[in-house]
């Protein structure tokens, strides 16, 4: 776990784990010879990539953004990924029962981003993990996430959201929304066409949890996205606009997948080049 404060809110990081995943796919179109110098693949080209969970104490409420892997892959996804399910038993550790959370933000809606939204209940039926949160997603995640493309189809399991969207529990966002006083969530397209962003501010500072526009502190550059970006273009573009606040109002940037640095200060050299600067 990884602490800070930023104004009145706490900051604290969690991990569900770390898990494989191809070099080729996390880096899309940039070379092996280019990424390898950034992060270290194994003899199969799988590189460790992190899950990690943003804790926000605001005083009033308890905010969890994002919720791992989960523990609901199939066989054959388990396979590839591994299942390694830590998310839980971090938070309890870090003294956070699932009772303590009152808001659980999902940035988008593929399997390893709400993977611990739900769990199987004793009568077999899928429940909410935290049973007292109101639950948030983007409204056009989910509906795509109804018919999914065939390209991306295995990249959900709608076990993790439509259980709580039946109840009630869980309440769709149209993007640009303030979700309590101090943190509100903006749409930055690219990875999905949906995709959330959830910024923190708290007495003239700010942080964002970006999700997977930067998966890790080597996705930085403008140019270097996933293979499983279905806009790459837009990709870029979202950076853009991105940096283009973050960085002038020096903003602590949030990574999702990055398995040793939760957070970072995200900068430009007089050359040009971003550097991300560990808190």
């Amino acid at each position: 776990m990884h602490r800070l404060t930023l104004g009145e809110f706490e900051l604290c990081s969690f991990s569900d784990g770390t898990y494989p995943l191809d070099g080729g796919a996390f880096f899309g179109v940039v070379p092996k010879v280019m990424w390898s110098r950034k992060v270290m693949a194994d003899d199969k080209n799988y590189v460790a990539a992190g899950l990690n969970s943003l804790l926000i104490r605001t005083g009033k409420n308890t905010v969890l953004v994002e919720t791992g892997m989960g523990n609901k892959l199939s066989p054959r996804m388990a396979k590839f990924y591994g299942q390694p399910a830590q998310l839980l038993n971090n938070l309890s550790a870090g003294g956070v029962a699932p009772e303590d959370i009152d808001i659980v933000i999902n940035s988008h809606l593929h399997f390893d981003h709400c993977g611990w939204n739900t769990v199987r209940g004793a009568n077999g039926k899928f429940i909410a993990t935290f049973p007292r949160a109101q639950y948030y997603a983007p409204e056009g995640e989910w509906q795509y996430a109804r018919r999914p493309s065939e390209r991306d189809a295995i990249s959900f399991i709608s076990e993790n959201y439509d259980p709580l969207v039946e109840s009630g529990q869980m309440k769709l966002l149209k993007g640009s929304e303030e979700i309590v006083p101090g943190i509100s969530v903006k749409t930055f397209p690219g990875h999905t066409a949906h995709m959330q962003a959830v910024i923190v501010q708290s007495q003239g500072r700010t942080a964002c949890y970006i999700s997977d526009l930067m998966p890790t502190t080597a996705h930085i550059d403008l140019t270097w996205g996933m293979g499983f970006d279905l806009y790459p273009l837009q990709t870029i573009q979202s950076k853009k606009e991105y940096y283009a606040r973050a960085v002038p109002e020096k903003w602590l940037t949030v990574f999702t997948h990055d398995p040793t640095t939760p957070w970072a200060y995200v900068e430009k050299e007089d050359l040009g080049k971003m550097v991300a600067r560990p808190v």
